[in-house]
């Protein structure tokens, strides 16, 4: 595998973003319960956010207007194909602690993922790591890529000790050529140290390559600090965005790669309409060619960024400490009925898997669950809890009543 550019330990802007971030070394305040910025009646128990974030109110009232505003296009104007797109990369890379310029509009995590193999290398008999059980969207597109570069698929076992961290760095080593990971794993929470992960990818030359859509906006991540090489995230999970709609970060020494498709608005000039006929080679500035056609979608771009607006208002370490406290609660409650999860020093504080005497679930219990609106989700041997800061303890009662009906 070609040797990569070194590059900055800190991307463009990084320490601009991390003061709008007010990062500090305090433990941020819990956040009171904000149920009253989303439709949830007071009779749903809705602890499945991993599954799908529910929109907030202004984020549906910004929906409507674009709706309305596509109704008269006549009041759309040339800039409008822009504004907002350039809002919401400005956006995301506050939330991930990376510049504005690596930020490509995609959508979907698969979408960006396939952008990265496009641009990645390995030698034959090089590896691609995964891990076992990982989101299909991360395995898929490495299968396809061993097969055609002549490469390997290495998937990581999923360790006895819950300790993700310590699996993934022993899979790593000089023959790793990319190393395609998430922040928590999307089953049980199982969190891995991506800093750590980073010098390790970083040290033997291996290209590390993150999918943070069960992460992004609940928990921390500082792209200055764990320097991958390319970021994806859908936004319609933890960034409480519209479905078909998420993002692509590359670091700076990827910015110059092939997009795995040709449009007009990636294209050098393409602000000025009444020139489209004069073709360009030249691609906008920083990742925009990566960015997918009609990205300047009138209806999903405002939904988006109204919704990140509010996150970034909330602070994603306050997020978080509420979810983490959250989800402790939960788990000392659940190892009361006898049901198991990872150790919480070794999992996400927003995500938590819920693990049954024996391994195997209840048969029907999530039909049981739903019948008294209580929503969560199973996801290989684990009962995902993912509440978010529309939960209250009414939710938590509810699900534990529920629980022990089903169990008893």
């Amino acid at each position: 595998m070609p040797m990569r550019p070194s590059r900055p330990s800190h991307p463009p802007d990084l320490d601009e973003n991390l003061r709008r971030r007010n990062v500090t070394n305090a433990t941020p305040a819990r956040i009171p319960t904000q149920r009253h910025l989303f439709d949830i009646p007071d009779e749903v128990a809705y602890l499945n956010c991993a599954y799908m974030g529910p929109l907030m109110h202004p984020v549906v009232e910004a929906g409507d207007r674009g709706i309305r505003a596509k109704a008269r296009p006549w009041g759309i104007l040339p800039d409008d194909f822009f504004a907002g797109g350039e809002r919401a990369r400005e956006l995301f890379a506050r939330i991930i602690g990376a510049d504005a310029e690596g930020v490509a509009l995609v959508p979907s995590a698969s979408y960006g993922l396939s952008c990265a193999a496009r641009n990645l290398e390995a030698p034959p008999g090089g590896r691609l790591v995964v891990l076992a059980e990982q989101f299909p969207s991360n395995v898929y597109v490495w299968r396809e890529a061993a097969r055609s570069l002549g490469a390997s698929l290495v998937t990581v076992s999923r360790p006895e000790d819950d300790d993700w961290t310590r699996a993934a760095l022993d899979a790593i080593d000089e023959r790793t050529a990319v190393a395609a990971l998430p922040h928590c794993h999307w089953t049980d929470g199982g969190r891995l140290d991506l800093v750590r992960i980073g010098d390790r990818c970083r040290e033997v030359g291996a290209a590390l390559v993150l999918d943070l859509t069960q992460s992004a906006g609940a928990l921390g991540f500082d792209a200055g600090e764990v320097r991958p090489d390319y970021v994806v995230c859908a936004g319609y999970k933890w960034l409480l965005g519209p479905y078909s709609l998420g993002f692509l970060w590359a670091a700076p020494e990827h910015r110059g790669g092939k997009p795995i498709e040709y449009n007009w608005i990636a294209r050098a000039g393409a602000e000025d309409f009444a020139r489209l006929v004069d073709y360009r080679d030249e691609y906008q500035p920083g990742a925009r060619r990566f960015d997918v056609g009609e990205r300047s979608n009138f209806i999903l771009v405002p939904m988006l960024n109204a919704a990140l607006d509010q996150i970034l208002e909330w602070g994603v370490e306050a997020i978080e400490t509420t979810l983490a406290a959250r989800t402790a609660d939960i788990a000392s409650r659940a190892a009361a009925l006898g049901l198991g999860s990872a150790p919480s020093a070794l999992r996400a504080g927003h995500f938590l898997g819920l693990r049954f005497p024996g391994g195997g679930l209840p048969a029907g219990l999530l039909a049981a669950l739903a019948a008294e609106q209580v929503y969560v989700s199973v996801r290989g041997a684990s009962m995902r809890v993912t509440p978010h800061l529309y939960n209250t303890d009414e939710d938590v009662d509810r699900l534990f009543a529920a629980l022990k009906r089903t169990l008893d």
